[in-house]
């Protein structure tokens, strides 16, 4: 690996960047930071020590879970402030300590701050050598107020598979659609939803049993004359809502099952470090950049600022920049500052890997190392 001597400051790229990569214990860059970044970060994601008992390449991962939760917690309660009213919190981590983290973010959050535990689908080979095969992680999601999450949170965008869904059998002139059922389960159902439906051609249909119309009759009465029912190419088949593709621009709920498929495996990521850095010690558990892209993608918008504490090879601060977020990286191991460092430079230098074929990547922008010395001592320089 190239080692560029990494001075107390240094800029990298284009002028007056606002991304940095901060060299010293996220406990102390936290500190340093909350003046100005409280209430400023949309996104934090953390990959922490798992604290699973196993060795690594670059460190042991294996200690007391009081230790563990006791930095947990530390480093926890410093991010949390940072987030804006609509930020969010994701967490990596695998089962042996999921849920003992869980109930610490709890009680650091706040138990009613909890979204979801999203899990990813890290590995798609059999681990012949365990009592089971271990082939899922998981993500915590936490978010500063909840309900402006929900309300700012992005949608993902229609897969292939799902625009296939629509069609458009009867030349409808609004576009392309796909009907979705007209009736929902009856457990909280009034008597206005409970009523016959006449199809044009004169066929009567009631609801199934124990299901209800979603609409009162007066309502699906206009449905129909406004052409949103289908009623099928030859008139006799069960009443459903046509929905417009036009309409679902607003795209897919993320789901909470991440698959291979969609957002990469650790096997992935780890030969997309070795094209960087084919002389080096991998990295054995690095993330792969679809998966940190899914994330900043429901998470924030261009030029928002995202935080990674537990910065690695870099794979935050990497995406972020291919996709025009703002970054701030922490990390306390030279070695990883010096992989994340290397790493930055190929991504402005045009780095091909990852996701740069499907954000079409060519380039530019750039970062400012800092170390915390330099944040003590002149801690004003560092614009936000």
């Amino acid at each position: 690996m190239v080692n560029h001597k990494l001075k107390t400051v240094k800029q990298y790229g284009i002028a007056n960047s606002e991304n940095m990569i901060i060299h010293g214990d996220n406990r102390v860059v936290c500190d340093l930071l909350k003046m100005k970044l409280l209430n400023q970060v949309k996104c934090i994601y953390i990959d922490p020590p798992y604290n699973n008992g196993e060795e690594y390449n670059h460190y042991s991962d294996n200690g007391s879970r009081d230790n563990w939760l006791l930095s947990m917690r530390e480093i926890l309660s410093k991010l949390f402030p940072l987030l804006s009213s609509d930020g969010s919190i994701w967490i990596s981590i695998d089962d042996t300590q999921l849920h003992y983290l869980k109930v610490l973010c709890d009680e650091v959050f706040g138990a009613k701050n909890f979204i979801s535990t999203i899990v990813w689908q890290h590995r798609t080979t059999r681990e012949n050598r365990r009592v089971f095969s271990n082939n899922h992680e998981y993500i915590l999601l936490y978010a500063k107020c909840p309900a402006e999450f929900k309300d700012s949170r992005n949608p993902l965008p229609l897969s292939s598979d799902v625009q296939k869904r629509y069609k458009n059998p009867d030349n409808d002139p609004r576009g392309l659609w796909q009907s979705i059922s007209l009736n929902v389960q009856a457990g909280h159902a009034v008597a206005s939803q409970f009523y016959t439906i006449v199809s044009p051609n004169g066929i009567p249909h009631d609801p199934p049993n124990g299901r209800c119309w979603i609409y009162n009759q007066e309502r699906m009465l206009r449905e129909i004359d406004e052409g949103n029912v289908w009623f099928g190419l030859d008139g006799n088949g069960v009443p459903r809502k046509k929905k417009f593709l036009k309409d679902a621009k607003t795209g897919l709920t993320p789901e909470t099952f991440w698959s291979a498929h969609q957002v990469g495996t650790t096997n992935q990521a780890k030969k997309h470090i070795l094209s960087l850095f084919p002389n080096m010690p991998v990295f054995d558990t690095p993330k792969p950049e679809s998966l940190i892209k899914q994330i900043l993608e429901i998470s924030t918008n261009p030029n928002d600022l995202v935080l990674d504490a537990f910065l690695g090879s870099g794979t935050t601060a990497a995406v972020a920049h291919k996709i025009g977020r703002k970054y701030i990286g922490i990390d306390c191991s030279t070695e990883s500052i010096n992989y994340a460092t290397e790493r930055l430079i190929q991504v402005i230098d045009g780095e091909s890997g990852g996701i740069s074929e499907d954000v079409t990547w060519t380039g530019g922008s750039g970062f400012i190392y800092r170390s915390i010395k330099t944040m003590e001592e002149d801690n004003e320089r560092y614009i936000v």
